[in-house]
């Protein structure tokens, strides 16, 4: 189902800019002023809730592939 496949990609590029995020944090420092740890902190939270929603989405489409499978015809 095409649903499910464009969650997963969703859930991958939202795991992604995390982990990019993450890492920008992580290696920030006092003196490097191209990190800007509020940007990184909104980026972190986005990214959070871009994944919930595409999980979301995969849930809806698998319930949906499940109630198909269960007609009876």
């Amino acid at each position: 189902m095409q649903a499910t496949a464009i969650a997963a990609a969703g859930m991958t590029a939202a795991a992604h800019r995390l982990t990019a995020s993450a890492e920008r944090t992580a290696t920030w420092s006092a003196r490097d002023s191209d990190t800007d740890l509020v940007k990184e902190a909104v980026e972190q939270i986005s990214a959070k809730a871009d994944f919930k929603a595409n999980v979301a989405v995969f849930k809806t489409a698998d319930a949906m592939t499940g109630a198909l499978l269960d007609l009876k015809i």
